[in-house]
């Protein structure tokens, strides 16, 4: 019913920059919060960043200063802009979106498939 497609990982070197995008499509009436978590190998996945429908924004402490979330709702597009990257940004992102079904009332939580970003010399 709801898609979520990503785009924009790849390896990067430290201090490097990378555009996570992530486009949901399908039975879409609205959605309220978009944002991305990562994993990294042997670690739980964790909150990266999130934005709300009316543009509210939270980040890790570990990413302020340094990423960037954006979202285009006429394409129910969320970005992630990634800067000054370091190693332990490795991981794979995933992004999500809590959509509200043509039809129905309540919001469900739908993922992206992971795209992996590796940062290494």
């Amino acid at each position: 019913q709801v898609q979520l497609a990503e785009s924009g990982g790849g390896l990067v070197q430290p201090g490097g920059s990378l555009r996570l995008s992530c486009a949901a499509s399908g039975n879409i009436f609205s959605i309220s919060d978009m944002g991305w978590y990562r994993q990294a190998t042997g670690k739980e996945r964790e909150l990266v960043a999130v934005m709300t429908d009316g543009g509210f924004t939270n980040y890790a402490d570990s990413v302020k200063d340094r990423f960037t979330i954006s979202r285009d709702n006429a394409k129910n597009t969320v970005y992630l802009q990634m800067d000054t990257l370091k190693p332990e940004d490795t991981a794979v992102y995933y992004c999500y979106a809590d959509v509200r079904y043509f039809g129905g009332t309540n919001y469900f939580r739908h993922w992206g498939q992971g795209t992996q970003v590796t940062v290494s010399s």
